[in-house]
């Protein structure tokens, strides 16, 4: 693989160590082989100069829901003119996907990831739970594999009782038994939606332990819509994160700063449903690791935009520049497992992988200096430029 010289970085954030300016590092073979000062770089194969503009790590989004059919900007319109957010409107997108083929299905994910990457995103997780039978969420999972980096199942996102006359305890038996034997082969985690209207504590506890004994990682949404108990059984299992975060006690905020458990906040979602923001400062100074991710689906947070996370992180939730461009990138690599070994992502160093984007702005304090303008002009996944 040709070589490639990266130079005159007006600001290199590593996420490693401090800030550097006029800066230079070198993708050899999908991976960074060199960091230091732009005067000091070595010859290369091609040399790109960045002209002064800023480089740092890819987002890393760790909670979307890419895998659907349908539209529901209607609910939406609905929402802003007062209508509260209610689980209840999945099932608008569960109808859609289970008519859809895996070639819309696929499709759909395709084009979002790619707009995702357009706005800097080189990995991200992505869910099942628009299908709640045994095909369709298989039939997601295997899209989601082939699409995604890492798969959650999430069989757990509602009860469709409307639509196929199920009850509680036949759903939870069919997601621990069938539907999780099903997809099985193509997923990472799984996850459940703990939260008044789909899963109390302890039926959400009978699905994570069936995922755990199907040697699955672990995850819940937790807390948008109350004190769901979600937070306290994400810490009690050792679950990788518990995502949303939007209610939460002095204890729930302890009790996750004790834990390795990460704190995932959804700032988009918080803005589209009209939600409290996720305490993200209390949980950062109680010493909790956090992510930010788009929580991007149909209902509640369609966007792909971490950028746009991000900005929201540092004008409302209270964060400097780069704890939200940290949470977005390394809190987010630690939620999904990929912050260690050979495949690490989230930061820039010497070995791992080459995984970055480049701003058209000379710092990282652009992305929330300059709300809502597009700054990502090209990002690079496993050193190729995309």
């Amino acid at each position: 693989m040709t070589s490639e010289l990266l130079t005159d970085i007006g600001e290199l954030t590593t996420l490693v160590e401090p800030r550097r300016h006029d800066a230079a590092l070198v993708i050899d073979d999908g991976r960074i082989a060199w960091i230091g000062q732009a005067a000091a770089a070595p010859d290369c194969d091609r040399r790109t100069s960045v002209e002064g503009r800023a480089v740092l790590p890819g987002w890393i989004d760790s909670h979307t829901h890419l895998v659907f059919a349908g539209d529901r900007s209607a609910e939406f319109e609905a929402r802003m003119a007062g209508q509260d957010y209610a689980a209840g409107g999945i099932a608008t997108t569960v109808r859609a996907t289970r008519a859809a083929t895996d070639a819309e299905l696929a499709g759909t994910l395709a084009r979002l990831r790619a707009e995702a990457e357009r706005g800097g995103t080189t990995f991200l997780e992505t869910k099942t739970g628009y299908g709640l039978d045994v095909e369709t969420e298989r039939r997601s999972a295997e899209i989601a594999r082939a699409g995604a980096d890492v798969v959650t199942f999430l069989g757990a996102h509602l009860v469709p009782e409307a639509l196929d006359g199920i009850g509680m305890r036949d759903y939870l038996d069919l997601v621990t038994g069938p539907m999780l034997t099903a997809v099985r082969p193509f997923v990472d985690f799984i996850d459940v939606f703990c939260e008044e209207g789909a899963f109390d504590p302890e039926q959400s506890r009978e699905v994570l332990l069936a995922g755990r004994a199907a040697g699955l990682g672990l995850r819940v949404h937790g807390n948008q819509l109350g004190e769901s108990g979600g937070v306290a059984l994400a810490v009690e299992l050792g679950a990788a994160s518990v995502d949303h975060c939007g209610h939460l006690s002095g204890g729930d905020i302890d009790a996750l700063a004790d834990s390795s458990t990460v704190a995932t906040v959804l700032p988009a979602c918080d803005i589209s449903t009209r939600q409290p923001f996720a305490p993200a400062r209390a949980l950062l100074d109680a010493g909790a690791t956090l992510a930010i991710a788009s929580n991007c689906n149909p209902g509640s947070s369609y966007t792909t935009s971490m950028q746009f996370c991000v900005a929201t992180a540092v004008l409302q939730m209270g964060l400097g520049i780069e704890e939200a461009v940290r949470a977005a990138t390394v809190g987010g690599a630690i939620a999904l497992g990929r912050d260690e070994g050979p495949d690490a992502v989230g930061r820039l160093r010497v070995g791992g992988r080459a995984d970055l984007q480049l701003l058209d702005a000379p710092s990282i304090a652009h992305l929330a200096y300059r709300p809502g303008v597009p700054l990502t002009i090209g990002t690079w996944v496993r050193g190729v430029r995309r």
